[in-house]
């Protein structure tokens, strides 16, 4: 079934009665030792699986990956960390086929995801934090109405990824009695 690209479905659709929780999000990195470093360091991510490396081979993982990432894959290494929330955040770094660093990771007028955001009240501290460990801070911090506590800014990690920051919780910030134009 398609929907009208101007129809919102309601919270309780008849396609799905809830809505799906987020698992994990990846990334593709060049230097993976660097980057678990810097995440836990800076913003405080948990290490859940330490790295360590998949070959295309017959294993059971071997297979699995060979079947996600196609018939050129021969070897990474992979990470699992996590978010304060429990949602993951695997690294990965290839190396069979090399990974290449992309010039512009930002090309937010095409298609797919291009950011990550997390949610933590004292934005200024975690801002200059991430600007003081090798980031950088993309835009000023605004006030996202008036009159309401509600911030966000756009960072970047040292390795080219877009990190949003929001001082409250997606849902609650969005509600419709929260934020006002």
């Amino acid at each position: 079934m398609t929907l009208p690209s101007n129809e919102i479905p309601a919270n309780k659709s008849k396609l799905y009665p809830y809505p799906s929780n987020l698992n994990h999000i990846a990334v593709s990195v060049t230097n993976i030792d660097e980057v678990i470093a810097w995440y836990t360091a800076v913003l405080g991510f948990n290490v859940v699986k330490p790295i360590f490396e998949a070959v295309a081979d017959d294993t059971h993982i071997g297979k699995i990956f060979q079947d996600v990432f196609g018939k050129d894959f021969k070897k990474l290494k992979i990470a699992h960390l996590s978010f304060g929330n429990q949602i993951g955040f695997e690294v990965f770094q290839f190396i069979e086929p090399k990974e290449e660093k992309r010039e512009d990771n930002f090309e937010y007028w095409k298609t797919g995801f291009f950011h990550i955001c997390i949610t933590d009240p004292n934005i200024e501290e975690t801002t200059e934090r991430i600007v003081d460990n090798g980031g950088k801070q993309r835009t000023q911090i605004w006030e996202l109405t008036n009159g309401k506590p509600f911030k966000v800014v756009s960072c970047e990690d040292p390795f080219g990824n877009i990190i949003d920051i929001y001082t409250h919780g997606y849902e609650y910030l969005w509600r419709s009695e929260n934020y006002q134009k």
